[in-house]
């Protein structure tokens, strides 16, 4: 029985299962993967385009941001996941340049499916793609230049080089001082906490209206009419308790035979209430911040007491206030004391409905962005955001390098050089690499409308004679040195991009085998019938 078993083929895999082997599987990831490139790449620069997301419950997001587009994208193809994972972890790490993470990674992987046609194997591709992002990144150190963190002018450059092409570029100028003033208050020795900068967006307004606080901004308005609206000296209580008649943890039922007998009821709930007052009262507190309800009754003595109080107040909020006051969240009412109070002002602003809080020793700042439509204040926010995470990366890793491709052509062009001392076929993917990194500059002047062939001689031509800075000028067209016309970005920004684009672009080239369990897109359509397309659910998405 053994031998007739030795004849036959053993069969371990399902009905339903899909294998793809060799350069069928190399070649279906490389295509999902550069589907993905593909849809971002329109995006990238002060010139690229915007893209409109429909949700299946109909919900429009209109951006450019690429790990936005990315993670609203119905893709279902696990290729292009991995692929997505480089924006995302692009976007934490660095806070900016998600697109052109994306976009290097599927130039590499078309670059690597070249090569894999002269049938170059896998492993020295990788190999030579991992020598050359060490060898970029140490590159882009040798040219970035040291950034100090009081260094205003060039942090703002930073800022406005990061909202340019962006929801904020209209007046990039006044909100990049706002960003970079933001982040000074929350640096300490160089290091910045995003943490205490709360964003508040509000429409109806234009950007340019926007404004920054010192503290914390609370959309609420007082539970009681003839409370007061302002507080200059204001002690704060951040109470996570309801002002409110305890119930009884049982379902209880009480006779009433007299009258008299439900108005003491009545005065004992109106007494404990009192109480409650009273005793926020004793602690000097002359303004509430109540995460929970306020009773009517109690409403009405605090107000009777002078002071301001609102109710259901949002939990991140009081979590940022309490840093801005320097205060504690008193959980329950019984156990509060005078310690737990923060000391600053609040005040009333009639035309955003918003009360303003600002602690006597703020560390925390409220960027109030402001916008005609919800989309535009959206995008405005998404904009600043990134801002934020830029300009604070320069602050704590105190290097920036010139925008508008000059980093990338430079490297780029150190890297041919050095080419020539890797042995083996390695070297040819050190080339390749260095090719990748030109997409960069060939997009840019792509989405301007402007010849990308042209642009790139032009470029290569000015780093050749030694001019280090040289970019691509969107505006003009022009090949400048864009780090003196205040295009500039951070050092950590460009290494992040580059080392995750590498390990993603290694990491799909490494798999010659892809076993399924069923079809390898999810997004099976109405008849269940599924295909081996790169991108899978993402054509609907688009």
């Amino acid at each position: 029985m053994s031998d007739r078993m030795q004849g036959q083929p053993m069969i371990v895999m399902s009905e339903d299962s899909q294998r793809v082997k060799d350069k069928d599987a190399q070649e279906h990831n490389i295509s999902a993967a550069r589907a993905v490139a593909d849809a971002v790449r329109s995006t990238l620069g002060p010139k690229g385009m915007d893209k409109m997301l429909v949700s299946d419950t109909g919900d429009v997001t209109i951006t450019n941001d690429g790990v936005t587009i990315l993670k609203e994208m119905d893709i279902d193809n696990p290729t292009a996941e991995m692929i997505i994972e480089v924006a995302e972890t692009q976007e934490n790490e660095a806070g900016d340049g998600t697109t052109t993470a994306v976009a290097i990674a599927g130039e590499l992987l078309n670059n690597a499916e070249d090569l894999l046609g002269q049938d170059v194997h896998p492993t020295a591709i990788t190999k030579g793609f991992h020598l050359a992002s060490e060898m970029a990144c140490e590159e882009i150190d040798n040219v970035a230049e040291s950034v100090d963190s009081g260094d205003e002018t060039l942090l703002r450059h930073v800022a406005e080089t990061s909202m340019t092409g962006k929801g904020a570029e209209l007046d990039k100028e006044a909100l990049a001082k706002l960003v970079v003033d933001a982040v000074q208050q929350v640096t300490v020795d160089n290091t910045v906490d995003l943490e205490y900068i709360k964003i508040e967006t509000q429409t109806g307004r234009t950007a340019s209206e926007s404004e920054l606080l010192t503290g914390g901004a609370i959309d609420k308005d007082p539970v009681h009419n003839s409370m007061p609206t302002s507080v200059e000296d204001a002690q704060i209580l951040l109470l996570n308790d309801a002002i409110e008649i305890e119930e009884a943890e049982a379902d209880t039922e009480v006779s009433v035979t007299d009258p008299d007998q439900l108005q003491s009821f009545l005065d004992q709930e109106e007494q404990q209430l009192k109480e409650k007052v009273q005793q926020i009262k004793e602690t000097g507190a002359n303004v509430v911040l109540c995460q929970d309800g306020i009773d009517a009754m109690a409403q009405h003595y605090l107000a009777k007491e002078d002071i301001l109080a609102v109710q259901q107040a949002k939990q991140s909020d009081l979590g940022f206030l309490k840093e801005v006051l320097s205060a504690t969240i008193v959980t329950d009412l019984a156990n509060v004391t005078a310690t737990d109070l923060g000391a600053g002002s609040i005040t009333r602003n009639t035309s955003d409905d918003l009360f303003y809080i600002e602690g006597d020793d703020a560390h925390g700042v409220t960027l109030l962005l402001r916008g005609s439509t919800d989309h535009v204040v959206d995008e405005l926010e998404r904009g600043i955001t990134d801002a934020l995470d830029v300009v604070a990366q320069t602050v704590s890793d105190g290097r920036a390098v010139a925008g508008g491709s000059a980093i990338e052509i430079e490297v780029a062009r150190r890297l041919r050089n050095s080419a020539e001392s890797v042995s083996g076929r390695e070297q040819l993917a050190v080339e390749t690499f260095a090719d990748a990194l030109e997409l960069i500059p060939r997009v840019l002047a792509g989405n301007a409308g402007l010849d990308s062939i042209d642009t790139l001689v032009e470029l290569r031509s000015a780093h050749e004679d030694g001019e280090t800075y040289a970019g691509f000028d969107v505006e003009s067209g022009e090949v400048t040195n864009t780090y003196e016309t205040g295009v500039v970005e951070p050092a950590h920004v460009k290494e992040q991009a580059i080392s995750s684009a590498t390990e993603a672009a290694n990491l799909v080239l490494q798999i010659d085998d892809i076993i399924s369990a069923g079809d390898l897109s999810t997004n099976k359509g109405d008849d269940g019938a599924g295909g081996m397309g790169g991108m899978g659910g993402m054509g609907g998405a688009m």
